[in-house]
C-alpha cells in the first residue's frame, strides 16, 4: 500500500488516465489475441509504454530536469497518434463490420436527404481550399490551447486541459470500437474521384494525401474502403474541436476568438469534405458533453486520491 500511494502521488492525473486506458486495450488483445494479427505486439509496446510512464514520472518527481518536465508535459501529441494507430489493427479483426448503413439513415430521417450530396451544389474550388486548410488544423488546436496556458502560467488549467482532451480522445477511440464506420466518401461518393469531384486551388490535394495516409490509406491503396479505419463515428473533429472551444473561453484564453472561428468553419468542413455524415457531428457533440461531465468527476477524484486541491472552473 505504501509504494501504491507514492505512485498515485508522483503520477500526473493524466498519466494514470493514459495507464487505465492502456490496460484496458491490453486486456482486449488478450481476449480477442486469435483475431487480432498483431496481439502480442500491441501487448508488449503497451506494457513498455505504462512502464515507461511510470519511469518517466520518477524521474521528473527525484530530479526535476527541465527537459524531463517537458517530455512529461507533451508525450501524449505523439501517444494520441500512436493509440490511433493500434486501433486501427484491431477494430476490423474484432469487428468485422460496419455500420454506415444506420448512419445514412439516420441523416436522411433528420433532412430528408444526404447532407454531403446537397452541399456538392455549392461546392467551389476556393471554398474546398480554405476548409481543407482549416480541417487540416485540427491536430493543433489542443496544442495551440495548450501552449497558451503554459506561457501564460496557468499551471492548474494545462494540467485539466490536458486530461481532459486526452480523455475525450480515448472516448471517442471507444466509439470506434463499438460503432465502426468508414464515412459518406466511400458510401455516398467514389472516393477515387475525390479530387476531381471537390478540386482546390494549391494546397487541398497535397493536404488531402496527408489526411488519408494518417488514416492508413497513403496514396495508391488498392481498395482504400476495406483498410481505412473505422473512425467515422462519432466525429472525432467534432468532439475535440468544441471542447477546445469550450475550454480555451471558460480559461479566457487569448486565442478563443481564433477558436471560435476557425472551429466552426472545421466542424461544417467534416460534411463538405464529405469525412463525416451529419448525425457523425451530433454524436461527437453528445461524446463531448459526456466528456466535460465525466471529466471533471474522475480528474477531482484523482486529485482526491493524490490528496490535492479540487480543480473548479474560474468564476
Amino acid at each position: 500500500m505504501k509504494y501504491y500511494n507514492s505512485l498515485i502521488k508522483i503520477l500526473r492525473p493524466t498519466d494514470i488516465l493514459v495507464i487505465v486506458f492502456y490496460s484496458i486495450l491490453t486486456i482486449i488483445n488478450i481476449v480477442f489475441w486469435n483475431k487480432i494479427d498483431n496481439a502480442l505486439t500491441h501487448i508488449l509496446l503497451n506494457v513498455l509504454l505504462i512502464l515507461s510512464i511510470i519511469t518517466l514520472a520518477w524521474f521528473v518527481n527525484k530530479t526535476k530536469i527541465i527537459v524531463l518536465q517537458q517530455i512529461h508535459f507533451w508525450y501524449i501529441v505523439p501517444l494520441i497518434f500512436a493509440t490511433f494507430k493500434e486501433l486501427h489493427f484491431m477494430v476490423e479483426p474484432m469487428r468485422g463490420v460496419i455500420y454506415d448503413d444506420i448512419l445514412i439513415k439516420a441523416d436522411r430521417l433528420i433532412f430528408g436527404f444526404d447532407p454531403t450530396v446537397e452541399l456538392f451544389k455549392i461546392a467551389n474550388p476556393f471554398l474546398t481550399e480554405l476548409l481543407q486548410i482549416v480541417y487540416a488544423t485540427f491536430f493543433f488546436l489542443p496544442i495551440i490551447l495548450g501552449v497558451d496556458l503554459m506561457i501564460r502560467n496557468k499551471d492548474r488549467q494545462f494540467c485539466y486541459m490536458t486530461f481532459i482532451i486526452v480523455l475525450g480522445f480515448f472516448l471517442s477511440y471507444i466509439g470506434y470500437i463499438i460503432f465502426p464506420a468508414i464515412g459518406p466518401r466511400f458510401t455516398l461518393h467514389d472516393f477515387d474521384l475525390t479530387n476531381i469531384e471537390l478540386p482546390g486551388i494549391f494546397l487541398t490535394n497535397y493536404l488531402r494525401e496527408i489526411v488519408n495516409a494518417g488514416e492508413s490509406i497513403p496514396a495508391g491503396t488498392l481498395n482504400p474502403a476495406q483498410v481505412v479505419q473505422r473512425d467515422a463515428f462519432p466525429s472525432g473533429h467534432t468532439q475535440m474541436t468544441l471542447l477546445v472551444m469550450y475550454l480555451s473561453f471558460k480559461f479566457n484564453s487569448g486565442t478563443k476568438y481564433f477558436f471560435l472561428i476557425n472551429g466552426s468553419l472545421l466542424i461544417f468542413a467534416t460534411v463538405y469534405l464529405r469525412y463525416h455524415y451529419v448525425v457523425d457531428l451530433i454524436g461527437g457533440t453528445v461524446f463531448m458533453i459526456i466528456t466535460l461531465w465525466g471529466g471533471l468527476f474522475l480528474y477531482n477524484f484523482i486529485m482526491k486520491l493524490q490528496g490535492k486541491e479540487r480543480f473548479d472552473y474560474p468564476k
